[in-house]
């Protein structure tokens, strides 16, 4: 009996192909304009990705990172909604769909799908690279203007991922408020920077005014504890670094951690964690120093200690996002 390929491995795979006969000086040159395009000034008034070789090169360096972050976020609020399952997703902005497939990593089955998105080369490429996952058979691409015009119909589950940073003030009120009014739950993905923890709370804030409850990584949905200006709330995932990422980047290590901020939020009633760990646990001798953000609505630390028998030792395997106490997340099985 042959074992489906897990769809982060598939996607790997179907990544790589993309640069078969792309001579590698030529996409590490499409890279660096594309980095330096997404860095400059925005909201952008057209599409960055052009034509295939740039989407072809840009996917191939960025979906592993979008994926490992979307994944991450996806992860921490099915802990916290362990029955529900998405009958139907829209994700916005989506490109080549990393969103999509994060989606499929995270609950079995395939479902209704529509990626959204301006760049029609995005659309293309990410409709090619879906062929190679049975999840996302049902999956729609269509062309469409990301901003206040932007119509979405009815559906169980919106993401957002890296997309907010594009647009503009009013652009992005307008997103949040057509995915807030069409879905029963969002989840909003961001670089974890100031600017975009920045936009995650923006967009947080419109959710609950919109009679959403937050799922993660908040325990609450109350006002954020962090100060502006002073700190901001954001994770890492760990990301596996191809040959075109060490060509760009010049590094030598296997891989790299994407920083990056999120939100996700319901309609419906979900289980947040009771804290969060909101920085990288500091193990001392015989002691672990834990930075959570409680459902008090408070940023404080704790250290747990060897006399803690049990949770000394859930303490030393505790990670930056996991929620705490571990054993308080709402079981669920592995998909």
């Amino acid at each position: 009996m042959n074992v489906p390929a897990a769809p982060a491995e598939t996607l790997r795979h179907s990544l790589a192909a993309l640069l078969d006969g792309l001579p590698p000086k030529q996409a590490a040159q499409a890279v660096e304009r594309l980095i330096a395009s997404y860095r400059g000034a925005t909201p952008t008034d057209a599409p960055i990705l052009r034509d295939r070789a740039d989407v072809a090169a840009y996917a191939a360096y960025r979906m592993p990172a979008t994926f490992e972050a979307v994944c991450s976020a996806l992860e921490a609020f099915a802990d916290a909604v362990p029955e529900w399952v998405p009958g139907s997703h829209v994700d916005v902005g989506g490109g080549t769909g990393a969103a999509t497939w994060a989606v499929t990593a995270t609950w079995d089955g395939a479902r209704p799908v529509t990626v959204l998105d301006w760049a029609e080369p995005a659309l293309a490429l990410g409709r090619e690279i879906a062929a190679a996952n049975p999840a996302l058979e049902q999956a729609s691409w269509r062309r469409s203007r990301i901003g206040a015009t932007l119509a979405l119909d009815e559906t169980d589950l919106v993401t957002v991922s890296y997309v907010l940073n594009e647009l503009t003030a009013p652009d992005r009120v307008s997103l949040v408020d057509a995915a807030a009014a069409a879905a029963q739950a969002v989840v909003i993905v961001e670089a974890g920077t100031p600017a975009g923890y920045a936009r995650v709370i923006e967009a947080r804030d419109r959710l609950i005014a919109g009679g959403f409850h937050i799922a993660a990584p908040c325990p609450h949905s109350a006002a954020c504890p962090i100060v502006p200006g002073e700190d901001w709330c954001h994770f890492s995932a760990r990301v596996s670094r191809s040959s075109l990422h060490r060509q760009v980047k010049g590094g030598s290590l296997p891989y790299e951690d994407e920083k990056f901020s999120y939100v996700a939020a319901t309609r419906f009633p979900a289980g947040p964690a009771p804290s969060r760990v909101v920085r990288r646990p500091q193990i001392r001798k015989g002691q672990v120093l834990l930075d959570l953000c409680g459902a008090d609505e408070q940023l404080r630390r704790t250290t747990v200690t060897k006399r803690h028998g049990d949770l000394y030792k859930a303490a030393r395997d505790a990670d930056w996002g996991d929620p705490w106490p571990p054993y308080a997340s709402p079981a669920r099985s592995s998909s």
